[in-house]
Order: C-alpha cells, then structure tokens, then sequence
C-alpha cells in the first residue's frame, strides 16, 4: 500500500496535514454517489455541497473509527494563516459500515475555496475503543496532528483528498 501515500507526498498532504503514515485499511470517498474522490482530482464547488458516502473497508464490526475533513489552504494557499478549517468530524464509525452509522461532532460544511486552489482532506483513524471526542472550538486553526494527540488516536490508516477553487459563473454554467 505504500504507492497510496506516495500522492500525499506529492500534494504536501503529508508534511503539512499528517505525518508519514503505513495505510492499513481502505476508504472510498464518494459525492452525489457517482463522483470518487480520487488525490489529487479536481471538484467543482458546486458538486460537493452535500457530504460525501464515506465507505470503510478492511475493519471489523466492533473496532471505531474517526474521520477528519479539513482543509490546510485557508483563506489562500500561498498564505494559509488559518490553517487548517475543518469541514467535518465523524466519531465512532464502526468498522465495515459508513460514516452515517459515526456520531459527527462538527457538521458537514461544503466546501467554499475563495482564493487559490485549496486541497480538502479525509483522513481516517482507527480508534483504540469507543470514545467520547469534544469538538473543536473554532473550525479555524484546527490541526489534525493535536486533534489526533488529544484524543490518543494515533497516526492515520488512510487518507484521500481533492482540490477545488472558486467557480466563476461561467464555470457553474
């Protein structure tokens, strides 16, 4: 699995998100039920206004999970001094189901890039057991690093993300 990670490298996923990881489970990411979130690719904003059907594959039935979507390029990529803004927090997943089953602390917030080309991360992480997880106190300046610290959850099992910009009207067209 190691030509998993090699795409977050690329993108600075890892680095600036997540440290190096060993991905050890599978993760599908999916909007408007036929749009894959691939690394790397490209969504217009208008396509991802609803959250995604995240899928978690390998797990067993009684281990947890977490999911953390963020977004490292607030408010521009090339001075992101919000860095990062969560956009969604799904706690106690159990394995081999989908994010629906989790109980989400931070709501579902679609992605609104105005500056620049911004990447929006998933990443997943396996729980030790079940948990109770306080959200953030802002979306701004959250770090998944000391999220992942606090709440003793260890370094990721998977990760995916996509870019996005803002979309002219002639682009919504």
């Amino acid at each position: 699995m190691a030509r998993v990670s090699e795409p977050l490298v690329v993108g600075r996923v890892i680095g600036e998100v997540i440290d190096s990881f060993n991905p050890t489970m599978n993760m599908t990411v999916t909007y408007n039920s036929n749009k894959m979130v691939c690394n790397g690719h490209e969504f217009f904003p208008s396509a991802v206004v609803s959250k995604p059907k995240v899928d978690i594959k390998g797990g067993e039935m009684r281990s947890f999970f977490t999911l953390v979507m963020t977004d490292p390029d607030v408010p521009g990529p090339s001075d992101p001094y919000l860095r990062e803004h969560v956009h969604w927090i799904v706690t106690d997943i159990p394995g081999t189901t989908d994010a629906s089953f989790g109980r989400h602390i931070v709501p579902y917030e679609n992605p609104r890039p105005n500056i620049g080309i911004h990447r929006f991360v998933f990443v997943l992480f396996k729980q030790k057991k079940r948990q109770v997880m306080n959200p953030p106190v802002s979306r701004d300046n959250f770090h998944t690093r000391r999220f992942a610290l606090d709440n003793d959850l260890g370094l990721p099992v998977y990760a995916v993300y996509f870019n996005a910009q803002r979309e002219t009207a002639a682009r919504r067209r």
